[in-house]
């Protein structure tokens, strides 16, 4: 413990400070840092008791809870691979990850019960590795799993991992796998929190605000940094703009990380509502995972300050930074790379481009050892060297810093021409009228492919012709023309993911049949 007593990691608090607030969970009831960190420990032993040595995966299907943390942060003493499942699956989803993961055991709730059974039952999960926190036939209590161990601290020379699984645009999703070893807990943590240090933030007092499923990778990965800074972390699980506002003054958050769906629903509250909430605590909000428009992120800095940082990355590999302060003397970009951190930008054939021109994106992160698990070809197709590319288009500017374009499967080719769809759907999301958009590519018998947009309205526009013209003229007064929908679709809703991700694959599939589609 420092002389201010300040601590150095979750552990040190859970020692040094032990009554601190670690979780505020979703109903209000509170879990202190000692008493995180003594059922995480109890889980642990237990789990070792059973025969899970360094490298075994342990798989997660839970809400927002301090359960996900405690389990994390078991994984993280133990070595063992921490692997959190999207619970919005099918049971065959679930299946999936726990057979491809080589699951050891499998942690989940009464909500999930019946297709987290029949998923176990495929994988040959013996019965008394299937835990829950809620009492039924066929689940181990998770209190029985905890009941007499120790509450000490299990060995930690052998730092865990995340093992995150992507979605992709097709087929099964993939493991995102780093060898476990070389280094203890602490040092692992250590060096994965530097990345608030890169933001200013310190450790000490503070509050963050979980605002996205923690099975995200960014959202629990911050949310343990967030614990060894010292903060409390205070639960969201089904995010409103309208309760967001609420738990922000309530418990003074200081910190949060978001994505450009809370961005633009927030900006959609009324005016007053808006200007009667008080915000004046928050000091770090970290947005990534999906672009940002210009116009949305230029509105939360004018209404929350300049707090708002970016950072652009993937579960696969880090990448970029950028504080508010120089994001608004380079709108658009989402910075340039940490210092362990090194970007190229490539063509087709793997040739380095210079400035302005646009690319696919590599990074390297630090000497990293990456493999899409059981997956040889995926991971020889989406490395070069120590550089790993997951489908980003963009381009680097005279200055170093990095800009966006767009994905491999979003790019529309008309008449020859690549158009990325993310700047027009930010340009789209300008106009007041627009509550969401998504810009694909449909077929063109001419051009092969033209821009379509899909749009849902806010009240009271009216989905109709006038309305069609008006946000196509919107976007040629700012954009070349080849680049404008020449049609737009109006719907109720866009598919996103809770994450706020718009399930780009399912929206152009409308428009394309099955055979001849170029995906």
């Amino acid at each position: 413990m420092a002389a201010s007593g300040v601590h150095t990691s979750f552990w040190g608090w859970a020692e040094g400070d032990p009554s601190r607030i670690a979780v505020i969970e979703n109903d209000g009831a509170t879990v202190t840092y000692a008493e995180l960190a003594a059922r995480a420990h109890q889980t642990a032993h237990r789990l070792k008791l059973m025969g899970l040595k360094a490298g075994d995966a342990i798989v997660t299907l839970l809400k927002n809870r301090s359960d996900c943390l405690e389990l994390f942060l078991a994984a993280l003493n133990c070595g063992w691979y921490y692997v959190p499942i999207n619970h919005h699956g099918t049971a065959d989803d679930f299946w999936w990850i726990l057979d491809n993961a080589e699951a050891k055991a499998l942690f989940t709730e009464a909500d999930f019960h019946d297709r987290a059974r029949e998923a176990a039952d495929r994988a040959g999960l013996p019965m008394e590795r299937r835990i829950s926190r809620d009492l039924a036939e066929g689940w181990v209590h998770w209190d029985d799993v905890r009941a007499g161990q120790p509450v000490e601290r299990p060995d930690s020379s052998v730092a865990g991992q995340v093992m995150q699984y992507t979605s992709g645009t097709t087929g099964r999703p993939k493991g995102v796998r780093r060898p476990v070893g070389g280094v203890s807990a602490d040092a692992s943590i250590s060096a994965l929190s530097f990345i608030l240090g890169v933001y200013g933030m310190e450790p000490g007092d503070g509050a963050h605000l979980v605002c996205a499923p923690m099975y995200h990778s960014a959202v629990h990965s911050i949310s343990v940094m967030a614990l060894h800074y010292g903060q409390a972390i205070v639960m969201m699980e089904k995010w409103t703009p309208e309760e967001c506002l609420q738990k922000i003054a309530r418990y003074r958050i200081t910190s949060s990380h978001m994505v450009a769906t809370h961005f633009h629903r927030l900006l959609q509250l009324p005016q007053e509502v808006r200007d009667a909430a008080d915000v004046s605590s928050l000091t770090h909000i970290l947005h990534g995972a999906v672009p940002t428009p210009v116009e949305t992120k230029r509105r939360m800095i004018e209404w929350w300050g300049p707090v708002i940082h970016e950072y652009y990355g993937s579960s696969e590999v880090g990448g970029t930074f950028v504080k508010a302060e120089d994001w608004l003397k380079k709108p658009g970009t989402v910075g340039k790379p940490f210092s362990i951190s090194e970007i190229k930008i490539r063509d087709e054939d793997g040739v380095e481009l210079g400035v302005g021109q646009i690319g696919s994106i590599w990074m390297r992160q630090g000497e990293q050892n990456f493999s899409y698990y059981k997956d040889e070809a995926k991971t020889a197709k989406n490395t070069f060297g120590q550089f790993i590319h997951v489908g980003d288009y963009g381009y680097v500017d005279q200055d170093g810093y990095l800009f966006l374009s767009g994905r491999d499967a979003e790019i529309i080719i008309s008449g020859g021409v690549n158009i990325y769809p993310a700047a027009v759907e930010g340009r789209l999301l300008e106009h007041p009228w627009v509550r969401d958009c998504g810009v694909v590519g449909a077929p063109n018998a001419e051009y092969g492919e033209e821009v379509k947009a899909v749009v849902s309205l806010n009240p009271p526009a009216q989905a109709n012709a006038d309305t069609e013209r008006e946000l196509i003229d919107f976007c040629r007064s700012a954009l070349s023309h080849i680049v404008c929908p020449r049609s737009i679709d109006f719907v109720d809703e866009l598919d996103r993911d809770p994450s706020g991700k718009l399930r780009k694959r399912q929206l152009r599939d409308r428009y394309w049949p099955k055979e001849g589609s170029r995906l």
